[in-house]
């Protein structure tokens, strides 16, 4: 059973990806001006009736809210393995901080002291940074 879920969260991840990737292209803004163009040019011949414009709202609203799904899929996904990579650099860096693997799980307020502390951390390196080019004049 956990296997038949396997293979369907695969299948979504692949059409997700192919879907987000596909309509990022320049054909898919081809398609959707095309359709525009059409639509607007057959406004005169339905007299701009209602049907008319509810055949566009409705198409853009569905199409539109499926792709939002689509490309958050793709996104989530891509934030997770660039998280991934961030933290086996980390890993793998000596003087690193190990500590900052995984921070992307914590909550806003220890982001913000973390923030906070490479702010002081920056802070101390630019006075630093300052003392020593005017030591280097004189």
């Amino acid at each position: 059973m956990a296997n038949n879920g396997n293979s369907t969260e695969k299948g979504f991840h692949v059409f997700a990806t192919q879907a987000a990737n596909w309509v990022g292209t320049k054909w898919a803004f081809l398609i959707a001006l095309v359709t525009i163009v059409g639509w607007l040019v057959s406004g005169p011949y339905f007299h701009y009736s209602d049907t008319w414009q509810l055949i566009i709202n409705t198409g853009t609203t569905v199409i539109t809210f499926l792709v939002v799904f689509l490309i958050q899929n793709t996104q989530n996904r891509d934030a997770r393995a660039l998280h991934l990579k961030l933290d086996e650099i980390i890993k793998s860096i000596d003087k690193a901080h190990n500590e900052m693997i995984d921070i992307e799980h914590l909550s806003d307020e220890e982001l913000q002291r973390l923030a906070d502390e490479y702010q002081k951390v920056r802070a101390r390196h630019d006075i630093r940074g300052h003392d020593e080019r005017e030591a280097e004049q004189h």
